[in-house]
């Protein structure tokens, strides 16, 4: 079930000029440092939530429907759904009708869910045959993402910038401080 990513974000959840006043950094030598440790940062907070902080467009590709009219999907939040397709071995594609499906934004994890008594089309093509092409995020700007998961990516830049020393791998590397955990604490979907 491969997860695309189509568009990333046009920002990311902490500027430059933010994580540098965090860190007490008043020169431009370490820029791209900084800068790789946002990307990184967020990137890690995204990847331990499933969420989308700052709007982007995904692609999710998976075999066949499930058995239930609701598919949960894999991001969130989710703002919207571009487009559902169907690829037959030709790899043609037929884009189904909107008014067949709804999106459950408001579910966690979000879900797509069928229109009525209607079922699921079957793709012609075995591997990969159904794509929903979908726009996640809190929304377009910075401000947009909640301010504790915004603290969380600037402790981790923190972190990341005064632990540099290179570690081998496999071996223990220091950890993040627990505060990042306790701030991501409730965006953090339960599973029982």
């Amino acid at each position: 079930m491969p997860l695309i990513l189509n568009a990333g974000p046009a920002v990311e959840p902490v500027s430059l000029a933010e994580a540098k006043a965090h860190l007490r950094i008043d020169g431009t030598a370490e820029d791209t440092l900084v800068g790789s440790l946002i990307v990184t940062s967020r990137l890690h907070v995204e990847s331990a939530l499933a969420l989308s902080l700052v709007t982007q467009g995904w692609s999710w590709f998976f075999d066949a429907w499930p058995r239930d009219i609701a598919i949960k999907l894999p991001l969130r939040p989710v703002q919207s759904i571009a487009a559902v397709r169907l690829y037959d071995e030709a790899g043609d594609i037929t884009t189904l009708a909107s008014d067949t499906y709804l999106l459950d934004g408001a579910a966690a994890p979000a879900r797509l869910v069928r229109q009525g008594a209607l079922v699921w089309p079957k793709p012609g093509r075995i591997a990969n045959g159904i794509e929903i092409a979908f726009t996640s995020g809190f929304g377009d700007v910075a401000a947009d993402v909640p301010e504790p998961i915004r603290q969380a990516v600037r402790l981790l830049i923190a972190h990341w910038y005064e632990h540099r020393t290179p570690f081998e791998v496999g071996a223990a590397a220091t950890p993040p401080p627990d505060t990042v955990e306790h701030l991501l604490a409730p965006y953090r979907i339960k599973r029982l």
